[in-house]
């Protein structure tokens, strides 16, 4: 599969690298241009591609998008549509700034701003640090590092699902965009080393 990164922090270096590992086609972006990224694409390796944000979008059949909350506006929206968006980022009002989210999630909040994309809310709970060192494919998946999904589309959770398992961890479900409140920063399954039987237990004690 052929995956846009957009943003070249710790998170989009982390996946950009492990999906290049299991196989895939991976180009990745960041704010100030793909001569930027020369250096971290030979890094990686893996044939990881640098692009400008609108090039990495248009060249994903999937997109994840690991920019800062706050600069949500700068997604390239056009070319993000239809097509299944993982959303990383989380909110954080004394970095990115007074939002006014309308009383949604945040990932319904993104969901909204990229109208028709199938946006589905990943990776958001792990620290970086784990996620280039937890993932583990010899595993059973119950035994696995549990990475928390969200979305109202469930063929793209499906794929997203896929995706988890195929560099090491186990998705656990939490429900719909709106759903994914619990994953959100301050809450208990934010951030803890769960395995997915853990997570599972976790979210019936919540309901």
């Amino acid at each position: 599969m052929k995956i846009g990164i957009l943003g070249a922090g710790h998170i989009g270096k982390a996946l950009a690298r492990l999906l290049a590992e299991a196989g895939h086609e991976v180009g990745i972006s960041n704010s100030r241009g793909p001569d930027t990224l020369r250096d971290l694409t030979a890094q990686l390796g893996h044939g990881v591609k640098a692009f400008n944000s609108e090039d990495a979008a248009r060249f994903g059949e999937l997109v994840i998008e690991t920019i800062p909350f706050g600069k949500y506006a700068n997604l390239p929206a056009v070319q993000m549509e239809g097509k299944i968006v993982i959303d990383t980022a989380n909110y954080y009002p004394q970095r990115d700034g007074q939002i006014d989210l309308g009383g949604l999630s945040e990932s319904a909040f993104i969901a909204h701003h990229l109208k028709g994309a199938r946006v589905v809310k990943a990776f958001n709970t792990i620290a970086s640090a784990h996620l280039e060192a937890q993932g583990d494919v010899n595993k059973p998946l119950d035994e696995r590092r549990a990475i928390f999904i969200a979305g109202d589309d469930q063929a793209a959770k499906d794929v997203v699902t896929d995706l988890i398992e195929q560099i090491g961890f186990a998705a656990v479900d939490t429900g719909s965009l709106e759903d994914s409140k619990v994953q959100q920063p301050g809450t208990p399954i934010y951030g803890p080393d769960l395995t997915a039987t853990q997570a599972r237990e976790a979210l019936k004690q919540k309901s």
